[in-house]
């Protein structure tokens, strides 16, 4: 078993797409529309669905915002140095919530930044922890 995927459900499918992809780096893998359900599917990622876990991005046709819930956390994705990603997606237009350094108690370099919905994105700088 592995896992596929996360769904984000999101108000503005295009704006999420271009976050995602624009500003985080990741690739439009596919989109699909459902008519009879007035919703539209689009999966992002840094592989292919094959090769590794991705998220998909659900539009509901006729709800253009979500209230975050407060059981979801973050997302987390590895980058080479958590100051740089930062300093990207401030440069296009993203939102840091917090800026790279030291978690707390611990040694591990993080940062948030938050997509057009609010969720946030965890920046873990590579080798900075343990991972299995």
């Amino acid at each position: 078993m592995r896992i596929l995927h996360t769904m984000l459900r999101v108000g503005n499918l295009d704006r999420s797409i271009a976050f995602y992809t624009d500003v985080l780096g990741m690739r439009l893998l596919r989109r699909e529309d459902y008519p009879e359900g007035s919703f539209t599917l689009a999966f992002v990622g840094y592989q292919g669905e094959r090769e590794g876990t991705v998220l998909e991005l659900t539009h509901n046709w006729d709800t253009d915002h979500y209230d975050l819930g407060s059981g979801f956390g973050h997302i987390a994705v590895e980058v080479e140095n958590a100051q740089a990603a930062c300093e990207k997606v401030r440069q296009l237009g993203g939102k840091v919530v917090r800026e790279a350094g030291p978690m707390k108690h611990g040694r591990t370099v993080i940062a948030f930044v938050e997509d057009p919905d609010g969720y946030k994105i965890e920046f873990i700088e590579k080798g900075t922890q343990g991972v299995d």
